[in-house]
């Protein structure tokens, strides 16, 4: 069986030549969110099966431009955003938690009990941490996917990484494939809903093909998190 692949992997996607660094840590809680009405655990949606539009506004087709657009503008419109997710692993497992983001690049997942995983971005590195040993794997954020969604200006038309949009009555769908030195090619599907385009999940592909989702929900983007639950601790 292959073992279990967390959303720190996930999101991190670091070159295989990063160097681990390994630090005692210490994990504050998150600070509660206001109260607000609860959605139930997102179901995990599947891979959009139109054409993909065109990406770049100067192809001519309208309502690829509107696209790229009203997503270029939702991701624009907040720097700070608190919420939960459901993660799906390649064989089937699901495990949830809890997530903060702070433009630019700074993001805190945590895992539901018993996971003893959390992962934190602090603007320059991301760090995978282990809470029952204590250690924690640091590697650039440079280097990881998680870059694009947690850039401060988000714009779809210049990322050479896009590889098509797509777009039904449900999702719009944004393709990135980047490629890895000494490790492969990765692919990030990024889907949001097709009306408001609120962000709805996001899946990666690993060079040996398996794919790990992640579905969020209870979105908020007026709630502002402590600056200091970034922090990696490189003590």
């Amino acid at each position: 069986m292959r073992p279990f692949l967390p959303l720190c992997a996930v999101l991190l996607l670091a070159p295989a030549a990063a160097l681990a660094q390994q630090a005692p840590v210490s994990a504050a809680p998150l600070p509660p969110k206001p109260p607000m009405q609860k959605e139930t655990a997102p179901a995990v949606a599947a891979a959009p099966a139109a054409a993909p539009l065109q990406v770049a506004a100067a192809s001519g087709a309208q309502g690829s431009a509107e696209t790229v657009q009203r997503i270029n503008d939702y991701f624009n419109s907040f720097k700070t955003m608190v919420g939960d997710f459901v993660q799906v692993d390649p064989d089937g497992t699901r495990r949830q938690g809890e997530f903060a983001i702070l433009k630019p690049g700074r993001v805190l997942f945590r895992y539901a009990a018993p996971s003893r995983i959390e992962l934190v971005a602090d603007g320059r590195s991301v760090a995978v941490v282990d809470k029952k040993l204590k250690t924690q794997d640091i590697s650039p954020l440079s280097a990881t996917p998680l870059r694009f969604l947690l850039s401060e200006n988000f714009n779809l038309a210049r990322n050479a990484n896009v590889t098509g949009v797509y777009k039904d009555d449900v999702f719009a769908t944004v393709v990135l494939e980047e490629k890895q030195p000494m490790v492969g090619t990765f692919k990030l599907m990024i889907m949001f809903d097709a009306k408001t385009m609120q962000l709805k999940q996001w899946t990666v592909t690993d060079p040996q093909g398996y794919d790990t989702t992640v579905a969020v929900s209870n979105l908020d983007t007026s709630y502002k998190p402590d600056p200091a639950l970034f922090v990696i601790n490189r003590n």
